[in-house]
């Protein structure tokens, strides 16, 4: 994949981008920053500097191997989100799953409608059919960014997530890749 740029609703510029060894650090602090607001997102701990760099490693190789198509962005040289299409093995070849992240002071201004489009393309070029996510029901936001690509509920598992003591339906989502 090209790096592709864009201008988000605030005016800031926005780079879109397969991932590189040299973000470990950016990386690192991104997660951990979605980790710390307590983002509707399933890791709970904040990950080691060799814990990301054991996840960097094994991603690039995944992803020169053709089994992830991964991006991050980043403004000014930050990197403020990531996200994934992990490709299916076997029966399922034709199906992603999809996770995306943007830290908080990026929501909202375009961003997460960039990715999730550049993912869908990439999917598309993968020879991918069918995109599935998996979301909190709580998290509305994210829900709404969803619908208006064009995934559609699928399905629930009711008390699928456990945070902070109390139970919270997660949401499984589709959208057919034409």
């Amino acid at each position: 994949m090209q790096s592709k740029a864009f201008v988000a609703k605030d005016g800031r510029k926005v780079v879109i981008r397969p991932p590189t060894w040299e973000d470990l650090e950016g990386l690192m602090e991104y997660i951990n920053s979605l980790i710390d607001e307590k983002l509707d997102i399933m890791l709970t701990e904040r990950v080691t500097r060799e814990e990301e760099a054991e996840w960097l490693a094994e991603r690039l190789v995944n992803v020169d191997k053709g089994d992830f198509i991964h991006v991050v962005a980043e403004v000014s040289g930050e990197i403020i989100a990531g996200a994934e299409v992990e490709k299916q093995k076997h029966r399922m070849s034709h199906v992603g799953v999809l996770g995306i992240g943007i830290t908080s002071r990026f929501r909202g201004i375009g961003i997460g409608t960039f990715i999730m489009e550049t993912l869908i393309e990439e999917s598309k070029k993968a020879g991918l059919k069918i995109l599935v996510l998996n979301v909190f029901d709580t998290n509305d936001i994210a829900k709404k960014l969803y619908k208006k690509i064009g995934f559609k509920e699928a399905g629930k598992i009711p008390k699928g997530i456990r945070k902070n003591g109390r139970y919270i339906d997660l949401v499984r989502m589709t959208l057919e890749l034409s």
